[in-house]
């Protein structure tokens, strides 16, 4: 438990950090219609599964429509 306790401090920005990008990736999944690959569905599974950063990573540099 000791362990863990030296970890809070890098872990609770981290996690506050994946949240802040998750809740962004999905505003702007939800708020627009056109996306260079794939479809809105397709874009929230990989967005929620893929939630370790990955899944809006992806969305922002393979789905998001460059206006």
């Amino acid at each position: 438990m000791e362990k863990l306790a030296e970890f809070l401090p890098f872990l609770i920005p981290l996690a506050v950090a994946e949240f802040a990008l998750l809740g962004y990736t999905l505003y702007h999944i939800l708020t627009h219609n056109n996306y260079k690959r794939g479809s809105r569905t397709l874009w929230l599974v990989v967005a929620i599964f893929g939630m370790e950063f990955i899944g809006p990573i992806l969305y922002f540099l393979l789905g998001k429509e460059d206006v």
